[in-house]
């Protein structure tokens, strides 16, 4: 809440510069910030009585917006990226998957392996897991499992994320 806003009779005010001015009634405090030529602003309206502080807020409001901004463009946002594969897949193959899971990882990505399942081979779920538990091994030194090997349905999955 700022200037006409307030409703209070007695605010505790607080100078521009942050000094403490004391409790004061809420004219006092709006003439004080009308004569600096700033904004009366409540800080704190759960305290007793509730703290106003003397400022420009269009300012404030901008250094706000320009905080939060950077703080957006700092923060890293993580994604699921996923490599699908079948139980009978070729060493190679998996050779190759397993470098784009890497690629994947080291760029700050985490990875669903998906191991998906067709016609009858579903009944041998085992074999997809004994290949995520292999997936597992040979991509342990750039990331680390997160969720264990689980079956849905036709697929089998488990998702990896990037060693801190």
């Amino acid at each position: 809440m700022i200037n006409e806003e307030i409703r209070d009779k007695e605010v505790r005010l607080i100078g521009s510069d942050g000094e403490q001015l004391g409790v004061v009634s809420l004219s006092e405090a709006m003439e004080r910030a009308i004569a600096l030529n700033l904004d009366l602003v409540k800080i704190a309206p759960g305290a007793q009585p509730p703290a106003c502080k003397i400022m420009d807020y269009g300012k404030y409001k901008f250094e706000a917006a320009k905080r939060e901004k950077e703080n957006r463009k700092n923060q890293k946002t993580v994604t699921l990226k996923e490599v699908r594969i079948t139980p009978n897949i070729d060493d190679h193959d998996l050779e190759t998957k397993l470098n784009n899971a890497a690629k994947f990882l080291k760029d700050g990505d985490k990875v669903k392996v998906t191991v998906r399942f067709r016609g009858r081979e579903v009944k041998h779920s085992a074999l997809g897991e004994k290949l995520l538990v292999r997936i597992e091994e040979l991509i342990k030194d750039v990331g680390v499992v997160e969720k264990r090997p689980k079956l849905e349905g036709r697929n089998m999955f488990m998702i990896i994320a990037p060693k801190a």
